[in-house]
């Protein structure tokens, strides 16, 4: 008989408490089952092993980065629209860098995960409609979009930008940078 009160979203939402504290490399099925109070076999009634658990982690991760994601960019267009889903992307890697570190690189590749990565996918394309860019165009921008932050977001987590500048500032340059960017591609693309 499952414990009363114990499901597979508790479950994820012990095992998050666990790799928000301890980081993603504690993970383990003891851990989890020690933080909701059960032995670990009971846990199998609510996942079948630990790579299921980092599965519905890395959704719930996906979901939880998405809705501010498309928060941030609600009611936006443009320049407007990408500096906030940049800045919702750097907060969300700020606040939670182990729930963050579990976002896979190609979410698409996974059926479990394929779902939640689409919705990622398209609050980004329809950022990017506001700058007339669709198709093949959208994808490339998206891509370099991704690329900016979580390599600022990455580098940040680690500890990678030492000198005394302040970070912000830089991530203000960026949003500009691809911003920039973004105007000029919309501008190669507009039928003539």
């Amino acid at each position: 008989m499952p414990r009363a009160g114990l499901s597979t979203a508790a479950v994820v939402d012990a095992a998050l408490a666990h790799v928000d504290k301890k980081g993603v490399e504690a993970l383990t099925l003891a851990a989890v089952a020690e933080h909701t109070g059960v032995a670990a076999p009971s846990l199998y009634k609510h996942v079948r092993n630990l790579a299921e658990l980092r599965r519905l982690l890395a959704v719930r991760a996906l979901e939880e980065i998405t809705g501010r994601l498309a928060s941030a960019v609600m009611g936006r267009s443009g320049d407007d629209a990408v500096g906030a889903l940049m800045r919702a992307w750097r907060a969300y890697a700020s606040e939670h860098p182990n729930r963050y570190s579990m976002l896979p690189p190609d979410p698409l590749a996974d059926p479990v995960l394929a779902e939640p990565g689409r919705r990622m996918l398209e609050v980004a394309l329809a950022v990017l409609r506001g700058y007339g860019l669709g198709g093949a165009a959208a994808i490339h921008a998206t891509r370099s979009i991704r690329a900016a932050m979580h390599g600022f977001a990455s580098l940040e987590a680690a500890g990678g930008f030492g000198l005394s500048e302040d970070l912000d500032l830089s991530y203000d340059q960026l949003c500009e940078m691809v911003t920039a960017g973004l105007r000029r591609l919309a501008e190669a693309n507009s039928p003539s």
